[in-house]
């Protein structure tokens, strides 16, 4: 009788122990499931996620140092562009028209060379023969005075001679000069040429610039101005963006920067494209310090220092364009590796 007690009480002992141990696995499953679905499933050490915004190289486009209206403009918001092709031009008549002024100046300073060559040529003619000639003279006034000395001429033939000696001296002077100023004249010639020359590679600059050209392959991202309108510098008429080459904004906590290189290929992901992956690279790690944008909702986080970090991705469908979020994630190496 003493045994069945025994026995009875032991199994019910274990079934007590079974129900606890039962109840215990109950409360740390729902434990375990409550915990996840307040703070999120446990933290992965292997990798970092960082989230931000898509950006690319904008550029809000207009023309330089003319003024003139509008009169071509084909292409429209969202168009894609190559480099060089021309997105707008201007009225450039007054231009034009400048440049055809500049060309006829430039002529007449070269035509001007020419006839400063000829005079000089024509003046050191002119001193090579005064040359003969005051010899001439000058052996006629020898002569003279030889035969003076014997009273074969009189003094006035001596005179006369003497007298043609000094102005043929006079000439040969005045004809050197000549030489001097034709040889003045020249170089100022070219002078104005030069002068000519820039002010016409000036204004034909000055008509480059009333066509307005992509300087990159992009998509026009704004058209500000239509046809017509008067357009002048710093006057905006498009904004191409550049989406080949996209990056990711984003920001790295300080204790993990160190375990982030530079070069490192990254898994990006968007909410547009869910299930697609797109690959980049770590190409720029800030050297210094900051606090969280502002843009982060709770005061603990903004407080937080991070590091902005660039992931260039490449984009040749045009699928990411600026603004778009986007998340990054990074696999971590252990620091100093």
């Amino acid at each position: 009788m003493i045994d069945k007690l025994h026995t009875t009480l032991s199994a019910h002992r274990l079934q007590v122990l079974l129900a606890l141990a039962l109840l215990a696995v109950a409360i740390g499953a729902y434990g375990a499931w409550r915990w996840s679905a307040l703070f999120g499933p446990s933290e992965d050490t292997s990798h970092v996620v960082v989230s931000g915004n898509i950006e690319a190289h904008e550029s809000v486009l207009s023309v330089t140092q003319v003024q003139a209206p509008i009169v071509y403009l084909p292409f429209d918001e969202g168009a894609y562009v190559k480099r060089d092709t021309v997105l707008a031009r201007l009225d450039d008549s007054l231009y034009r028209q400048q440049t055809e002024i500049d060309r006829t100046d430039l002529d007449i300073a070269t035509a001007q060379i020419s006839a400063n060559e000829s005079t000089l040529a024509a003046t050191h003619n002119s001193v090579v023969s005064d040359q003969f000639d005051l010899a001439e003279k000058r052996l006629d006034l020898g002569r003279n005075e030889t035969l003076l000395k014997s009273n074969a001429v009189s003094v006035q033939a001596r005179d006369l001679a003497l007298t043609a000696e000094r102005q043929s001296a006079a000439t040969l002077a005045h004809d050197q000069a000549l030489v001097e100023v034709a040889s003045n004249n020249i170089a100022l010639a070219r002078a104005n040429r030069a002068a000519a020359d820039a002010k016409l590679k000036l204004d034909q600059v000055m008509l480059s610039y009333t066509v307005l050209r992509a300087p990159f392959d992009g998509v026009i991202a704004v058209r500000e101005a239509e046809l017509g309108e008067l357009a002048g510098a710093g006057v905006a008429i498009f904004t191409i963006d550049e989406l080949d080459h996209v990056w990711l904004r984003a920001y790295v906590n300080e204790p993990d920067i160190g375990k982030v290189r530079l070069h490192e290929s990254v898994d990006v992901t968007t909410d547009t494209y869910p299930g697609k992956t797109y690959r980049g690279r770590v190409s720029f790690i800030s050297p210094q310090a900051e606090f969280t944008p502002k843009t982060v909702e709770t005061h603990a986080e903004r407080v937080t220092l991070v590091y902005r970090i660039r992931v260039d991705i490449d984009n040749p469908t045009h699928e990411l364009l600026p603004g778009m979020p986007a998340d990054a994630s990074i696999a971590l190496l252990a620091a100093g590796k």
